[in-house]
């Protein structure tokens, strides 16, 4: 019969010394009577705040890898449409011109609104300047690079992937509800990052807060 140690020991080879965190170990399952006296002493402190440490900068790093990835999807894209953009928009401009102008239509229909005359020209410049500007600053942990990247996505989205305006049988309406999706997964991710963003400080500050005694 096997029997489970349930302490934590904490293991120091001779010559240690507090410099040195490489030889901090754990072993066997903590104990919450032991584990008071082993944080209590110098050394254990060390080896604590050497894996806390580590591990913050593991986690930064990681963060910091997955921003440059997401925000790659949008720098690349306004890259190429600012090599492209020409005279009269280029490429990008050619393709949103008879989608917007179809949803100006149906707005104008439903609604008796008639929009204004607006050239794609400048709106394919905006888009540019949301997604390259937007997507540096997101790479930095900006929370307003992230509105920028919403409000991009909230524009363009349902105007260029319309696939509201095929029948569900042709090959169009699935390849422009899967870009369509994709957009929204984007926006999704975009809202959970402005969520963390904004729950960080809340718990940080229930952790300061002292708790009052009453007696």
């Amino acid at each position: 019969m096997l029997l489970k140690p349930n302490r934590a020991v904490l293991s120091f080879p001779p010559g240690f010394q507090a410099a040195d965190f490489s030889h901090c170990q754990v072993f066997g399952e903590p104990d919450r009577s032991d584990l008071q006296s082993q944080i209590s002493s110098p050394s254990s402190s060390l080896c604590v705040a050497s894996r806390s440490s580590v591990t913050f900068l593991e986690m930064g790093f990681v963060s910091f890898a997955g921003r440059v990835l997401f925000a790659s999807v949008f720098l690349l894209s306004a890259y190429q449409e600012f090599i492209e953009f020409g005279s009269d928009g280029g490429p990008a401009a050619k393709t949103l011109r008879p989608k917007f102008n179809q949803l100006t239509k149906h707005v104008a229909s439903h609604l008796g609104l008639v929009a204004p005359h607006i050239d794609m020209k400048h709106v394919i410049a905006a888009t540019i300047a949301l997604k390259g500007l937007g997507g540096l600053l997101f790479i930095f942990s900006s929370t307003f690079g992230a509105y920028l990247l919403l409000l991009y996505l909230a524009f363009i989205t349902p105007i260029v992937y319309d696939f509201y305006n095929f029948d569900i049988e042709r090959a169009e309406f699935v390849q422009l509800f899967i870009k369509f999706t994709q957009n929204l997964a984007l926006f999704g991710s975009l809202l959970f990052f402005l969520g963390m963003k904004n729950a960080i400080p809340k718990r940080q500050q229930k952790k300061k807060v002292p708790k009052t005694k009453t007696g």
